[in-house]
């Protein structure tokens, strides 16, 4: 099953992010909560927290782009 790995709004004032680094990359495998991703955002850095448990097939933003909340950032392919 694909999941959609979406930007969160973590502030009520929050419109957008920018992808700091990616700490996994595509054909990790990855658990629920795992930190996938630094995002900035309001002038802060947040960690951006896998949703669910399976293995990275797509990184759709790249580093240092900047996109609106509830973007699409990546694609994790589960069991099932």
């Amino acid at each position: 099953m694909r999941v959609e790995v979406l930007l969160p709004q973590w502030g009520m004032g929050m419109s957008a992010g920018t992808i700091v680094e990616w700490k996994k990359k595509v054909g990790d495998s990855i658990e629920e909560g795992d930190i996938i991703a630094d995002i900035e955002a309001e002038k802060a850095t947040q960690e951006l927290e896998a949703p669910a448990s399976g293995v990275i097939t797509e990184i759709l933003v790249q580093e240092n782009e900047e996109v609106q909340v509830r973007t699409v950032l990546a694609i994790i392919e589960t069991e099932g």
